[in-house]
């Protein structure tokens, strides 16, 4: 079934407008009686088209769920810049995976080096990618991206978190079956780039209440590592 997302919801007269009544009226050339689903702050407006002008598609309601889509934890990708193209797969398969917001850290050894300036002009993009995913994985929310920031700030919003994992390869690290991840409603995942994490980056997260997290002794790519942690993750609280 078709999904777009709303703001807000009027129950009473549920339209559609802008490019989500022209993606319903021309790109899916859909007609009076067909389904849509609209999804507003977690919940699932399930719709019938009334009748569609050539600006605004009219919806009966039918029923309204919660979303069953969404984890029952809040996870926050702290993901250390990659280049472009990586960091658009990031953001496509992590919220398919279920993760809460992603935050573009620009660490020491990143390759990709965008200023705050540059990189927000990719926001809009990454965001566009973002809806999308939501809509495919049937998500109750769209999962943000948040402008650039550095390593300092990105270290204190992890202290807002109940638990924040950081993965490094080098030896010393827990294992995710070691983890409690019991009680945590909050959790953050920080990821390296394709250069890794500097010695003393990790050292200052783990110092503000980070667990290093190992995958093992292979090596992953940073495209690789946040979509097998998030899977582990899901897994492990019951939430795939």
């Amino acid at each position: 079934m078709p999904r777009f997302f709303s703001n807000e919801i009027d129950e009473d007269n549920i339209v559609l407008t802008g490019d989500n009544a022209q993606h319903i009226g021309y790109s899916l050339r859909m007609k009076k009686g067909e389904p849509v689903t609209i999804c507003c702050n977690n919940t699932d407006y399930n719709c019938i088209i009334n009748h569609i002008t050539k600006d605004t598609v009219y919806l009966d309601l039918q029923e309204k769920v919660p979303c069953s889509a969404e984890p029952d934890i809040d996870v926050t990708l702290f993901q250390a810049v990659p280049k472009l193209d990586k960091l658009e797969y990031i953001v496509q398969k992590s919220i398919e995976l279920g993760v809460s917001r992603i935050v573009p850290v620009l660490t020491r050894r990143c390759i990709s080096r965008p200023s705050e300036k540059d990189f927000l002009k990719k926001l809009p993009r990454l965001n566009k990618i973002a809806e999308q995913a939501s809509k495919q994985s049937g998500r109750g929310i769209i999962p943000q991206v948040t402008p650039l920031v550095n390593w300092k700030n990105s270290v204190d919003m992890m202290k807002q978190l109940d638990l924040n994992i950081i993965l490094y390869e080098e030896t010393g690290g827990r294992s995710f079956s070691e983890i409690d991840f019991s009680g945590a409603k909050t959790v953050g995942i920080v990821i390296g780039s394709e250069g890794g994490f500097d010695k003393e980056e990790v050292q200052q997260a783990v110092e503000a209440g980070s667990e290093r997290v190992w995958l093992g002794k292979r090596i992953l790519r940073c495209e690789t590592a946040p979509i097998t942690t998030l899977s582990i993750l899901m897994f492990l609280t019951n939430n795939m």
